[in-house]
């Protein structure tokens, strides 16, 4: 074993670009996903595929685990052949999914209880970004183990940020950032929706919004697929809903109400509900449309 072996869990939409990443930078990469396909497309570039998470920590010094949601590292952690028992003392995870605080400072105590380090680490900055290793980590956790995991941190991204050393926080950073995104989503949505309403051309409405105040970066990428019709999940509305849902729910546990989060987190559990999960979240454009006419 060495310091470069490193596993990737979950090699989806983010965790495949991730891994191949981590090959390009010389890194021995092993790789395990629910679906053999994305294992398949690992190991045609080099990594190789196991049977369970556990078996891929053992193989390694540190887990990347970049599954969907508390559930799945609930299992991908703890469950039957999971990393808690496969890891050695030592070992690091590093948890990049998009998760509850609740949930990484849980994971944390226990796999600290097993001698496992715990990195949380969520990315931001979709598949491209992730791919060429210009995506964002917002990075929480021990000083000396993250030191001890620079280079793997360092070539899975240009942009690091140190939120802190306490586990959670980097998932609180997250939640925050997503509950904007889903508000400038919305509500981008929204102003484009007025302007087909108002007989005005969408895309060059776009053109205007771009050059001026009203410029988002997510709304622009989302809406010029919406109006190109192009709404093969890039991210899946699904997991915007979800990540709202647990930025209302770390709001109540604060006491603090988030008017307009909550309005966008109510759209896009309604997005989801109406068809829309397994789409590219650029569906929202399509959502607003079909609301009712006010009286």
């Amino acid at each position: 074993m060495t310091r470069r072996a490193t596993a990737v869990v979950g090699v989806g939409c983010m965790g495949l670009p991730m891994a191949l990443r981590l090959l390009d930078a010389g890194f021995a990469v092993t790789v395990r996903d629910v679906i053999a396909s994305r294992e398949e497309e690992a190991r045609a570039a080099g990594a190789r595929a196991v049977a369970s998470a556990g078996e891929a920590a053992a193989a390694t010094s540190a887990t990347v685990v970049a599954v969907v949601d508390d559930a799945d590292v609930e299992a991908v952690l703890f469950g039957a052949g999971g990393i808690a028992d496969g890891a050695a003392r030592g070992h690091a995870v590093v948890l990049c999914s998009t998760l509850s605080p609740g949930s990484v400072e849980s994971a944390a105590i226990r796999l600290g209880e097993r001698g496992i380090d715990c990195i949380d680490a969520p990315m931001s900055g979709g598949p491209a970004r992730a791919r060429d290793g210009s995506m964002s980590l917002m990075v929480a956790g021990d000083d000396s183990v993250v030191a001890r995991h620079g280079a793997l941190l360092d070539a899975l991204s240009s942009r690091i940020v140190r939120v802190g050393t306490r586990p959670g926080d980097g998932a609180r950073t997250k939640l925050v950032n997503n509950l904007l995104a889903a508000v400038h989503l919305a509500g981008a949505a929204e102003a484009i929706a007025l302007a087909e309403r108002l007989g005005l051309d969408p895309a060059r409405t776009l053109d205007v919004i771009e050059q001026s105040s009203g410029q988002s970066w997510i709304g622009s990428d989302r809406l010029r697929r919406a109006l190109a019709g192009d709404l093969v999940p890039r991210a899946r509305t699904a997991l915007l809903a979800k990540d709202s849902r647990l930025a209302m729910a770390m709001a109540d546990a604060a006491g603090f109400e988030p008017t307009l989060g909550r309005v966008a987190a109510a759209l896009f559990a309604r997005a989801c509900r109406e068809g829309s999960a397994d789409l590219d979240d650029a569906s929202l454009l399509d959502v607003v449309r079909r609301l009712p006419l006010s009286s």
